[in-house]
C-alpha cells in the first residue's frame, strides 16, 4: 500500500519486541539443560514415590517371613529379592523414599529459613552486628559437618526429631554465610542507596530491594546441600542415631543389611544405590540452576 503524502513509510520498521525478564530467561535456560531436566525428572519420580509410595508398593514393607529371607533379585513375587527378615525389598525401597527424602529435605528447608534470616540481617546491618554474628557462625566451622551431626545427635539422643534438629544446626552456618556475603554486595548497590536516601525504612528496603536479589543464590546453594543432608541423615540412621527399626529408611536398611553383604551383596547395595542416585540428582539440578542464573546483565 502506498504511503500517505507527507507521512514516512513504516513498511521497513520492525515491531518492537519486549525482552524476556530475568526469571523467564532462567526458566528457558533450565529447560534447555538436558542434564538438569533429567535430574529434575528423577526427583519428580522420587516425589511421586513419596506421595503414592504405600499405594504403589506391591507388598507390605513390614511383613517378615524367615522362610523367605535373603531371596535373590528376580525371585518370583519379589522383584528385588528380600532382606534379612524376609521383607520385600522393592516395597521397602519405595516406601522408604518418603522417610529418606523427609530426613534429607526438611533440615535444609529449616536451615534455609533460619540461615537466610541470620545472614541477611547481619549483612544489611553491618558493623558490630555483622562481626558478632559471623564470628559466632565461624565457631561451627571448626568442626566437620559429619562429626558435628554425630555429636549433636549423640547429645540429643536417637530419633527422627533429634536428627532433624542436629542436621538443621549443621546447615545453618553455611547458608548464613552465603546470605551474608550476597547481602553485603547488594547493600552497596545504587538502587539500595537511592531507596535509603529517599527515606525508606530498613525493613522496606530489605523486603523490596534485598530479598528479591539474594534469595535466588541462597536457594541454589541450599538445593546443593540436600545431597549432603541425604548422606548425613542416612549416616546417622546407619549408626543408630536416626530412624529406628522397623521403619523403612535407606540408611537404616544399609545398617541392617550389612551382615548379609557376603550372602547377597547386590541386595545389600540397593539402599546405597538409591542414596547415591538421589544425591547425584539433587547435585545436578543445583548445578543446572546455578548455571542458568549466571546471566550477564
Amino acid at each position: 500500500m502506498t504511503a500517505l503524502s507527507g507521512f514516512p513509510s513504516t513498511s521497513g520498521i520492525s515491531p518492537v519486541v519486549a525482552s524476556p525478564g530475568y526469571w523467564q530467561t532462567v526458566f528457558r535456560r533450565v529447560m534447555a539443560d538436558r542434564v538438569a531436566m533429567f535430574a529434575g525428572l528423577v526427583i519428580l519420580f522420587l516425589l511421586v514415590l513419596v506421595v503414592f509410595g504405600p499405594l504403589i508398593a506391591p507388598l507390605d514393607p513390614y511383613q517378615a517371613s524367615m522362610m523367605k529371607r535373603l531371596r535373590p533379585i528376580g525371585t518370583e513375587g519379589h522383584l528385588l529379592g528380600t532382606d534379612e527378615l524376609g521383607r520385600d525389598m522393592l516395597s521397602r525401597l519405595i516406601v522408604g523414599a518418603r522417610l529418606s527424602l523427609f530426613m534429607g529435605i526438611t533440615p535444609v528447608i529449616c536451615a534455609f529459613v533460619l540461615g537466610s534470616l541470620i545472614g541477611i540481617v547481619a549483612g544489611y546491618a553491618g558493623g558490630l552486628v555483622n562481626t558478632l554474628t559471623m564470628r559466632t557462625i565461624d565457631v561451627f566451622y571448626a568442626f566437620p559437618s559429619v562429626l558435628l551431626a554425630i555429636a549433636l545427635s549423640g547429645a540429643l539422643g536417637a530419633g527422627i526429631t533429634n536428627s532433624l534438629i542436629s542436621l538443621t544446626i549443621v546447615f545453618i552456618p553455611p547458608i548464613a554465610r552465603v546470605a551474608e556475603s550476597v547481602t553485603t554486595q547488594i547493600r552497596s548497590r545504587d538502587f539500595v542507596e537511592a531507596a535509603r536516601a529517599s527515606g525508606a525504612s530498613a525493613f522496606t528496603i530489605v523486603r523490596v530491594h534485598v530479598l528479591g536479589n539474594v534469595l535466588g543464590p541462597i536457594f541454589v546453594y541450599a538445593t546443593s546441600l540436600i545431597a549432603v543432608s541425604m548422606i548425613l541423615a542416612s549416616g546417622l540412621s546407619f549408626l543408630g542415631l536416626g530412624v529406628k527399626p522397623p521403619e523403612p529408611e535407606w540408611g537404616l536398611m544399609l545398617n541392617t543389611l550389612r551382615t548379609a553383604i557376603y550372602a547377597q551383596p547386590w541386595i545389600a547395595a540397593l539402599p546405597g544405590v538409591m542414596i547415591f542416585m538421589t544425591s547425584i540428582a539433587f547435585n545436578l539440578l543445583a548445578d543446572g540452576l546455578r548455571s542458568a542464573m549466571e546471566i550477564k546483565q
